[in-house]
């Protein structure tokens, strides 16, 4: 593989080069790494974005009084959109050019942004989530579709996607760092303004830099598969969420049938069109179908320590939004330095070998954390984040890789959204499953006498009805419900090391032969 730049004495352009090296060297394109960091910089505001809700959420009930139900939708509304609308919206994408779907969604993503922080009433929020999520939808898939076209040299495109992975990663942690910060200083509404700035900049930059792709022979945007996919989705992904919120419920399942019929003939049709919206033959490629595989199990393993850790943090161990926020600190830093190097240990080592290491460590982590209780010092909890963060990055890099060495460019939209669709289908599930168990456990714990219902809801209801009790109930109270909630997170983490350690050896044997240079 030719050198991006040559030293002196070396051999001109053209001189004892193979046909392969021309072409890829006439491909090299001067301004990629600063179209990298356009994309990059629309990586991290839907990683920041998808973070602060969270810690804005008691913010906004307390302003906007949302009934518990429109409360659900306000969290829940945007995950849904966007799981519904990815494969569509990548494929779009594919059709009408990567950078016209990318730049047109970061100027709505930035401008729904403002309708978000200005939101007067909570069926405001809702649509405004809502309508985030479209926008939403549109940059990840993009993102990562037009690295599979910037990139050719298999090497650099390796380097690209670990700074693409390091940045959703350091995006998850800056998020609630800053979003702590600014809740401290300021009204709710400036966890969402945040991203107008930012997505001025990728506008900007992105129109002059960015180049134009798509797929030649695109075929027309079906309609009715589109369709088919977003109730498919939003059906099953909210059956998932319901059933961990309030367990079986006939309305839930019937959402999730209804769901699951979608998803059944989206696919079949898919089988039939002359040119699908997604063509299903790329799973019958192992090393396509393991990673993606791979990705939904991570993160379905990972889910209840990401989703519970914030409140351990918060409100066992009694620390601010934005301490809290640093001490998820490690798990970033270690994406970030693996996502760097993922790339080349893969080549060094096998592709399995790195991924399948990485998921290990994730599992040996968590498995760690099943000795957590409500005075576990902080070394021990940062050291825990760190390997999670580390055997993460060095998984998630060389699977998005594989992902995107293993299709053809024009098809780069919709493999790059089939990624992240495994993503938010493995925490809408990880939620659902581990939530269940620590939410089951906590439930059962033992209160004092008159203690309000909503007590058994949360932990932050606890909290809540705490100081509406007397001194030593309210105590009892809180001493009572922390160590249960710490019981269902330690059952949790043990449940989701099981998940990931064997989603370590599946891997092993999915990626086996597979490289990144796409000649598996």
């Amino acid at each position: 593989m030719t050198s991006t730049l040559r030293h002196e004495g070396a051999p001109r352009s053209g001189e004892n080069e193979s046909p392969g090296e021309i072409a890829l060297r006439a491909e090299r394109r001067p301004g990629r790494w600063l179209a990298l960091s356009v994309l990059v910089l629309a990586v991290l505001l839907v990683a920041v974005d998808a973070t602060v809700l969270g810690l804005a959420t008691p913010y906004i009930s307390e302003d906007l009084e949302p009934s518990g139900t429109q409360l659900l939708w306000i969290g829940d509304v945007y995950s849904f959109v966007i799981a519904g609308l990815l494969v569509s919206m990548g494929s779009l994408g594919d059709r009408i050019g990567r950078k016209r779907i990318l730049l047109g969604g970061a100027t709505a993503f930035g401008l729904i942004s403002v309708l978000n922080a200005y939101a007067a009433t909570a069926g405001t929020m809702i649509l405004a989530r809502a309508l985030l999520g479209v926008a939403g939808a549109t940059l990840m898939p993009a993102t990562l579709a037009l690295i599979r076209n910037i990139f050719h040299d298999p090497r650099e495109r390796s380097l690209a996607v670990g700074i693409w992975g390091a940045t959703a990663s350091a995006g998850t942690a800056i998020g609630p760092i800053v979003g702590g910060f600014l809740l401290e200083h300021f009204w709710w509404g400036s966890v969402f303004l945040i991203n107008v700035p930012v997505m001025v900049v990728l506008v900007l930059v992105g129109i002059r830099t960015l180049p134009e792709s798509r797929n030649p022979n695109p075929g027309p945007w079906d309609l009715i598969s589109v369709v088919l996919s977003l109730s498919g989705m939003v059906g099953v992904v909210y059956a998932v969420k319901e059933a961990a919120a309030h367990g079986f419920t006939w309305p839930g399942a019937a959402t999730g049938v209804l769901g699951a019929a979608a998803l059944t003939g989206f696919v079949r049709r898919q089988l039939t069109l002359p040119v699908p919206l997604l063509d299903m033959r790329l799973f019958r490629r192992r090393g396509f179908s393991g990673a993606v595989l791979a990705d939904l199990l991570t993160v379905l393993g990972m889910s209840g320590l990401v989703f519970f850790l914030s409140q351990y943090l918060q409100l066992v161990q009694g620390r601010r939004p934005f301490e809290a926020g640093l001490a998820e600190l490690p798990a970033a830093v270690g994406a970030v330095a693996a996502g760097l190097v993922a790339g080349t240990a893969a080549r060094r080592l096998s592709v399995r070998a790195v991924v399948s290491g990485g998921l290990a460590a994730v599992g040996l982590a968590l498995a760690a954390l099943t000795l957590l209780d409500r005075a576990t010092g902080y070394s021990f909890i940062g050291a825990a984040l760190l390997v999670v963060g580390v055997g993460a990055g060095l998984s998630f890099t060389v699977t998005a890789d594989v992902i995107l060495s293993s299709v053809p460019r024009e098809q780069a939209g919709a493999a790059s959204a089939v990624s992240e669709t495994a993503y938010e289908l493995g925490a809408a599930l990880g939620i659902a499953l581990l939530g269940s168990i620590v939410t089951g456990v906590y439930r059962d714990f033992t209160a004092p006498a008159g203690t309000p219902a909503m007590a058994h809801e949360s932990l932050g209801g606890a909290v809540e009805a705490a100081r509406q009790l007397p001194a030593g109930t309210g105590e009892a109270l809180l001493s009572s419900a922390r160590e249960t909630f710490v019981e269902g997170l330690r059952l949790a983490t043990g449940a989701g090391a099981a998940v990931l350690l064997a989603t370590a050896a599946v891997a092993w044997f999915l990626l086996r032969g597979q490289r990144l240079d796409g000649s598996a």
